[in-house]
């Protein structure tokens, strides 16, 4: 359970160095966007994905068990961290990422990263889809600037709230969300190299403010971001408050343990290379406490960060140092600025996000999947979108097993990692 930077250090060179550092700032100016847009989605205020991106981010680089593993707060998780937000409120949050991370010190001292194999590819195809869409769901508000009364957090009730308030519909703030979407993808596929998403956002902010647009953005909803980091405190514990959160902190730690394992498992393809996954487990888990000590999000592997690390030239684990310290210093030095990013465009930011998670490219060979699988992916798919993530993960991961059982003569080996 060795940190991979022991290791990556023995043999470190100059020209390493260079590299890392350039692909460190690189990353993080993909990072810094994201994990703000990240936060206002999950119902938080953007200065706590930015926390957890140098803090957590920071860790998972440390003592993790990748090379190139970039972490921080994920779209995945802004399911869940809008729920218990709603339910137990910030401080319930902070306690329950607390437990998650402890939960999953645990799992990494007992040697739990290899389990990862017995979770059904199906069920992480459908609850990553499910995710999708209510991420995409929940940014459809300020995408197209509508003005609803209330919005509530299921699905359901979401897209009703939405419909009733289709003649609110703000055409400026659509533009913004479509220019800002267009240009994503553009820089995407002309300059892969270029940390598209903050030049896109900041592009188009620039120009609603220069055209003085009457759009949404972070200052005027949430007013100047802090400068800095908060100082570390123990969030109030009793049993009572932890009994109620353990649930929560459960699938906190289920979701961040299986993020970050599958975004090893591409990076080892990208780079040829074998992450450690007990180490990376326990890498999480004290990023996940650190995050809460701080007051931030939950942490894991970012996968298209790590991509992005991989694609700028990182080699090592001090790419994510690099990408969690650059990340500080912006905000020190020009926290400020964050403040003009517009609200549609950070929507358009997260609605590019989340159609990546459900990779299309990937939905044909779902439909030529055994029936049974077909059939599980959908369950888990439907449960996440109308029920909840807690339901769909434990009905999913129950009966794929169940189906395992039946297969006597299928071995582990056959059920393949999927390429997210």
């Amino acid at each position: 359970m060795k940190p991979k930077i022991v290791t990556t250090l023995q043999a470190y060179s100059g020209q390493q160095f260079v590299a890392d550092v350039i692909a460190g700032l690189i990353v993080a100016m993909v990072a810094l966007p994201l994990s703000i847009a990240i936060a206002i989605a999950s119902g938080a205020d953007p200065a706590k994905g930015i926390v957890t991106a140098i803090v957590g981010g920071f860790l998972i680089s440390l003592l993790g068990g990748s090379r190139v593993q970039i972490g921080g707060p994920t779209g995945a998780f802004i399911v869940v961290v809008a729920g218990v937000i709603a339910a137990h409120g910030y401080d319930g949050l902070v306690l329950a990422t607390l437990l998650a991370g402890i939960i999953l010190v645990l799992a990494g001292l007992l040697r739990a990263g290899n389990l990862i194999r017995y979770v059904p590819e199906a069920v992480i195809n459908g609850f990553t889809i499910g995710i999708a869409i209510i991420i995409a769901a929940s940014q459809l508000q300020d995408f197209l600037g509508l003005r609803a009364a209330h919005v509530p957090a299921e699905f359901v009730g979401k897209v009703q709230a939405l419909w009733a308030a289709r003649d609110t519909l703000d055409a400026p703030s659509l533009a913004v969300a479509l220019l800002a979407m267009a240009l994503i993808v553009g820089f995407r596929r002309l300059a892969p190299r270029l940390p598209g998403l903050l030049v896109a956002v900041a592009i188009v902010s620039g120009l609603a403010l220069f055209l003085k647009l009457p759009v949404d953005t972070i200052h005027s909803r949430f007013g100047d971001l802090p400068r800095g980091l908060p100082m570390p405190a123990i969030p109030a514990l009793s049993v009572a408050k932890i009994v109620e959160l353990l649930p929560s902190a459960f699938i906190i730690a289920f979701l961040a343990g299986i993020e970050s394992l599958l975004s090893a498992m591409v990076a080892d393809k990208m780079i040829g290379s074998q992450h450690r996954p007990n180490a990376e487990v326990l890498a999480q888990g004290f990023a996940n406490i650190g995050s809460a000590l701080f007051g931030g999000l939950p942490a894991t592997g970012a996968i298209a960060r790590t991509a992005t690390n991989v694609r700028a030239g990182g080699k090592t684990p001090v790419a994510g140092l690099v990408h969690a310290l650059a990340i500080l210093a912006v905000t020190l030095l020009f926290g400020g600025l964050a403040g003009y990013l517009a609200m549609p465009a950070l929507a358009a930011l997260l609605v590019l996000t989340a159609w990546n998670m459900s990779e299309p490219h990937k939905w044909r060979g779902y439909l030529a999947a055994p029936n049974e699988e077909r059939l599980l992916l959908l369950l888990t798919l439907v449960l996440t979108v109308f029920a909840n993530l807690t339901v769909a993960i434990g009905v999913g991961v129950g009966i794929g097993l169940l189906l395992r059982l039946r297969k006597k003569d299928a071995a582990v080996g056959e059920w393949n990692v999927p390429d997210r």
